[in-house]
């Protein structure tokens, strides 16, 4: 019987430690500690999408976090406002925190998906079809950039697949300029709704910057959604300080 039960995962680029506010965060006294938490509060935080919670209806207190990272409540509150500084963490609206950035850290699969991506691996090794000339079997580590991408964005498409038909629902279609772009006709249609004469340039934008950096996005919707969020408020106007002056003849 195959193990279809789903298994969420931290991934790490190698520069991880290297990011600025990683190196600021540890050089702070007891900074290994803030880290050591930062990372265990990514891992906590990985069902629930990125949000501190113990489930819909109950965030994590300060006191609940040093009971399951196993640290004293005072470091855990100083960590907690310095992850807030730097950017690491957010606030939500029913007191939740949500780890910055997860979307980018995020793995999800499944024992059966798991085996199905090997299989694939190495059939692609073995079958050198596709650009035989330039990739053959005993070069496959060396393949030339172009084919692996290939190959990456079938396994994604297919992994992707397994993950909507795993919850019944039907597979997303690829959308944007690079064809990397996964949503379902809801998604879509909801984001034609939400985001009208707008909506097509989210999808370019995304799927530009996922070619171009080669970054992985759990949900794409909402990516975009978040996207266009963050927009809004930096063109919202700021509020400035009244100007109190007055003309002579003039009463305030």
């Amino acid at each position: 019987m195959s193990d279809n039960r789903k298994y969420y995962y931290l991934k790490l680029k190698e520069n991880y430690f290297d990011e600025d506010a990683i190196v600021l965060l540890e050089s702070m006294q007891d900074g290994i500690l803030y880290s050591n938490i930062l990372l265990k509060l990514y891992l906590k935080s990985l069902k629930n999408g990125g949000k501190l919670q113990l489930d819909e209806n109950i965030p994590y207190t300060a006191q609940m976090i040093a009971t399951i990272t196993r640290q004293q409540v005072g470091t855990v509150e100083r960590a907690l406002q310095i992850f807030l500084k730097l950017g690491l963490v957010e606030p939500l609206q029913n007191g939740a925190l949500y780890m910055s950035n997860i979307e980018l850290l995020i793995g999800q699969s499944s024992t059966e998906g798991e085996r199905k991506r090997r299989a694939r691996l190495e059939l692609q090794k073995a079958l050198p079809k596709h650009g035989a000339d330039k990739c053959p079997p005993y070069q496959a580590d060396i393949c030339p950039p172009e084919i692996e991408i290939e190959i990456e964005k079938e396994i994604d498409i297919e992994l992707e697949k397994e993950r909507e038909g795993d919850i019944g629902h039907p597979a997303p279609a690829a959308y944007g300029r690079y064809s990397n772009v996964f949503l379902s006709d809801t998604e879509l249609a909801e984001l034609q709704e939400e985001l009208p004469g707008k909506w097509e340039f989210y999808i370019d934008r995304l799927s530009g910057y996922i070619a171009s950096t080669g970054k992985k996005y759990r949900n794409h919707a909402a990516t975009i959604r978040r996207w266009a969020a963050d927009d809004t408020a930096k063109a919202a106007p700021k509020q400035g300080i009244p100007d109190y002056t007055y003309k002579e003849g003039q009463s305030l």
